[in-house]
């Protein structure tokens, strides 16, 4: 690591300690911490959810809640200057200018009323450019930049209406926006597929070289650390436990917990499936449409085809995986057979077709047919404890159930989901990320389904409980024969955990059949090249012919 007497050092945290103001006495988040980062240089915090890596990121340019958070020790020098004893000020001139971030929930960190264009131009016009000319021509510049297909004809699209993996490819094209000096990137890739991760670590690295630009990257994909990071510092419980060069901490680590972290991934193979189970969701010939509308009258133009004619069928005890990139249609195909949003084509549950109910019909199979979702933060309500987001579905399906039931269910779905029982009357914002995914996969549950859309279960979380998810979804599997539709493009997970796999690309089918058999010989060139991407990091040279560019 750099000595911060170096001239080059651009950000020199000394002895940093970080508390939090809870009932009337202080919890240290992070202790005695210090590390330096150089211009041109990548420094990656690397550690388990909960462990202070985020808490020690949002201090650098104090996002912290000022009337939460103290710091006990510790300075915070930015080209020399002490951040935590900086004016409001200068601290508003330095953020998304000389210093930005990207944060680990797209979602929650776009406005949802305003349209991506606006959300970019306003960085920029607030640094100083001007003119609507340049503002919109620099957008669509960035856009293209971080791989947003067709830019000039998405200015005006809505968060809402984009992929989790393009909502966080606008963020990320806002935060280098100004040509920052220091990027602080808070799990930026967690949300994309592994095509466009290889295609956004290559553009920060291009970037860094030709701006001097230097980055702090947080992240649980130890994959990620190799491919971009020149140095690492491995947090465990707010303390840095070691640090030093990538190759030097990988190659040989010194630290018990250093050495867990690297062991650590989704290991085995899933449980063989009975091919003549019980079909537990069909799907035939699955169209969802949406309109593209135009002019004055809305008249349609034409259709976005989102999933166009895909035919499934999900048994009791299997997993089927389904894999493409951001935007292929993975997460609308599961909404659609979950029936909740309007689709085209026959859909059955347990053999009786669904595809014509209505609300109040479903309503009794919704407790058979759940979903987590990709962001757990935005599908978590901020007002409501724990214990209450957990047994929202049962006070729905079961009003029989006394508060003590009710509360040893909750117990229960949150110990198999790793969490502390004892947690259930904290809120949402009190936990990490990936706590907060697990929460999410408690709620879902504790209704005890036979039927689970997994939408990116484990894309918040960090390789040793990724692991451990997968032990449990494996387990409840075996114990519950659950059927599960696994959406996913950690394509190491769907491995450990899918006998069936769909491949999809544009709202089609490109490959299906046996996991192990696509793995192991897949048979078209997509195929290949997202496999390529996914186990060597880097995007194989075949994926720029498949993408056209």
């Amino acid at each position: 690591m750099t000595s911060p007497s170096d001239e080059a050092t651009l950000l020199d945290v000394r002895d940093l300690s970080i508390a939090f103001r809870q009932g009337g006495r202080e919890e240290v988040a992070v202790s005695h911490v210090s590390f330096s980062l150089q211009r041109g240089r990548t420094l990656a915090l690397v550690g388990e959810s909960g462990s202070g890596k985020s808490v020690t990121a949002l201090s650098i340019v104090k996002l912290l809640g000022a009337t939460s958070a103290t710091y006990p020790s510790g300075q915070i020098l930015f080209k020399g200057q002490d951040m935590l004893r900086a004016h409001e000020d200068d601290l508003r001139r330095i953020r998304g200018n000389e210093i930005t971030m990207v944060f680990q929930e797209p979602m929650t960190s776009l406005n949802p009323l305003h349209h991506i264009a606006r959300q970019i131009g306003e960085i920029l016009s607030l640094h100083g450019m001007r003119g609507e000319a340049a503002i919109r021509a620099r957008v669509i510049e960035l856009l293209s930049e971080v791989g947003i297909p067709d830019p000039s004809t998405r200015l005006n699209a809505y968060p809402h209406q984009l992929s989790g993996g393009q909502r966080q490819r606008v963020m990320i094209a806002m935060s280098l926006a100004n040509r920052p000096d220091l990027f602080i990137a808070d799990e930026p890739t967690t949300a994309l597929d592994v095509t466009v991760q290889a295609q956004i670590l290559k553009l920060l690295k291009d970037l860094q070289s030709r701006l001097g630009m230097a980055m702090l990257f947080i992240t649980h994909d130890l994959g990620i650390v190799r491919k971009i990071a020149d140095d690492v510092a491995v947090m465990q419980r707010g303390h840095i436990v070691e640090a030093g060069p990538v190759a030097d901490v990988f190659g040989a680590p010194k630290h018990p917990y250093t050495q867990a972290l690297l062991a650590a991934e989704p290991k085995g193979e899933p449980a063989p499936s009975d091919p003549a189970a019980k079909p537990i969701v069909t799907g035939e010939n699955i169209r969802v449409w949406f309109p593209i509308k135009q002019g004055f009258l809305r008249k349609t133009i034409g259709y976005v085809k989102a999933v166009d004619g895909i035919s499934v069928t999900v048994r009791e005890g299997q997993t089927v995986g389904v894999v493409g990139e951001s935007g292929s249609g993975k997460t609308t195909l599961g909404l659609a057979l979950l029936r909740l949003i309007r689709s085209e084509g026959p859909i059955a549950y347990l053999g009786q077709r669904i595809d014509g109910f209505g609300s109040k019909e479903m309503r009794p199979l919704r407790r058979e047919m759940q979903v987590v979702f990709q962001d757990p933060y935005g599908s978590l309500s901020p007002r409501m404890s724990v214990a209450d987001i957990v047994e929202e579905g049962l006070l729905v399906q079961n009003r029989a159930l006394s508060y003590a039931q009710r509360r040893d269910i909750v117990a229960r779905a949150l110990a198999d989901t790793g969490l502390d029982p004892s947690a259930m009357d904290r809120y949402p914002h009190e936990f990490s990320g990936g706590q907060r995914q697990r929460i999410a996969i408690a709620r879902a549950m504790a209704l005890d389904p036979r039927f689970v859309v997994l939408d990116e279960p484990t894309s918040a979380l960090d390789m040793s409980v990724q692991a451990q998810i997968v032990d449990l979804l494996r387990d409840l599997q075996k114990r519950r024969n659950l059927a599960y539709l696994f959406i996913s493009h950690d394509l190491k997970v769907v491995r450990a955990l899918a006998t069936e796999l769909i491949v999809m690309r544009g709202g089609k089918v490109v490959e299906s059949g046996s996991a192990s058999e696509i793995f192991a010989a897949p048979k078209t060139e997509y195929t290949r090249a997202l496999f390529d991407a996914a186990f060597n990091i880097e995007a194989h040279p075949a994926m720029a012919a498949v993408n056209g560019s």
